[in-house]
């Protein structure tokens, strides 16, 4: 009986996190397609459209780290449902703003919400399961990243289109209020079942970061997570205004063809890539990070061509190509990530990795290609991308090839 209760708490904290994770990034994405409505409403330079993308980021990381260490004090399952409504709320509120510094007012409170949301959620899914069934599961987990962002292409420029980019926020944001409550009925089973270490007192932050940096297999994956990031965050905040600009595309049309791509692209993406990943264990070591070097290396070129084919169609093809290819680690990854820590330090390795791959990934990547785009144009400045993807892909090949496979035991 205890057996079948845990496993319908797992399916329900499964859905609900997943669901979750689906309007974290549809809210995220919002902005980015209707960009050229808000600059000239609000009369914004290009390198103002990104600095509420950087506030938003900034925050969300630094929050990050508050939350690693409020979960050793309160419920988690509280503090996601929290975060949340509030994420949710400061969307809507975007709706509201008069000038920039409102607007970046309004973002910046996303961050807070999301990071409650974005630090938990993994760290007690994980507990749910075995470290060998948790690439399984976290890409069940994480293919809403691409659903939730293609949603946030596709309705914030229907609705861009239709209602103006106000009724854009205001209406794909105010959903995951509702949302929140949910989270109430997660059952949380405890800090880590699964591990050896479940009775250890998680570190305090001094000591935990000492021990992640001296951690070679974090750092290797964490470092190409971060340039990756950067060039996913770059592309997501500017594609749609390339193809605007650049490739004659309406609004509704680039946030139409943009989303699509994320989501088939994307998914499949995703799910092939979890999948692979734990075939390849089969056929060569580190196989999680032999998937994810490779495919990003295909990203690369995929995403090189996305940004040179004058053609719209050709351009856009070649994005589902880069975006197919792009989300492969998304499993892999973050399950290396579980499992190559101790559970008393999971969820402060998780902030850790979102204060790292965000302050040196895409709160500073958008904001990078608006300054340059103002100086050399959005055609030359958005060539930034590609070159970060294949740096990413060459930090994991080597630790593909230099580290040592890590043995799961089954429980």
């Amino acid at each position: 009986m205890l057996l079948n209760s845990t496993t319908r708490g797992a399916g329900y904290a499964i859905f609900i996190l997943t669901m979750m994770n689906l309007l974290n990034y549809l809210d995220r994405y919002v902005p980015s397609v209707v960009k050229d409505l808000f600059k000239h409403d609000l009369k914004l330079t290009d390198f103002q459209t990104s600095l509420p993308i950087t506030g938003f980021v900034i925050v969300y990381m630094l929050s990050s780290m508050m939350f690693g260490a409020l979960a050793d004090r309160f419920p988690r399952k509280i503090l996601i449902a929290a975060g949340v409504a509030l994420w949710s709320l400061a969307t809507a509120l975007a709706a509201f703003a008069t000038g920039f510094w409102t607007f970046m007012l309004a973002r910046a409170l996303v961050g807070v919400g999301e990071a409650a949301y974005a630090t938990l959620a993994p760290a007690l899914l994980s507990d749910f399961f075995p470290p060998e069934r948790r690439n399984r599961i976290l890409t069940i987990f994480y293919v809403a990243i691409p659903v939730g962002s293609a949603m946030g292409f596709i309705l914030g420029g229907m609705f861009g289109e239709m209602y103006g980019w106000r009724a854009a926020f205001l209406i794909c944001g105010l959903p995951g209020i509702a949302m929140a409550l949910l989270a109430l009925w997660i059952r949380d089973p405890g800090r880590g079942r699964f591990d050896l270490d479940a009775d250890v007192i998680p570190p305090k932050w001094v000591q935990a970061i000492g021990l992640l940096l001296r951690n070679r297999e974090y750092m290797l994956v964490v470092a190409g997570y971060t340039v990756v990031t950067f060039a996913a965050g770059a592309l997501a905040d500017w594609f749609p205004t390339f193809l605007q600009r650049h490739r004659g595309m309406s609004i509704e049309a680039s946030g139409h063809y943009v989303g699509l791509s994320a989501v088939v692209g994307g998914l499949l993406g995703t799910i092939i890539g979890g999948f692979l990943a734990d075939k390849l264990k089969a056929w060569t070591r580190q196989s999680y990070m032999a998937l994810s070097g490779w495919s990003m290396l295909l990203a690369t070129i995929f995403g090189f061509f996305a940004l040179t084919l004058q053609n719209a169609m050709g351009a856009v093809t070649m994005l589902f190509l880069a975006q197919f290819f792009l989300w492969f680690y998304n499993g892999p990854v973050n399950a290396m990530l579980t499992n190559c820590v101790p559970s008393a330090l999971r969820v402060r390795a998780f902030a850790f990795t979102i204060l790292l791959i965000h302050l040196l990934g895409d709160a500073i990547s958008p904001t990078i290609v608006g300054l340059a785009s103002d100086y050399i144009g959005l055609q030359s400045a958005i060539q930034l991308v590609p070159i970060a993807m294949g740096i990413g892909a060459l930090i994991w090949l080597y630790t593909w090839r230099t580290l040592p496979e890590r043995v799961v035991e089954p429980a």
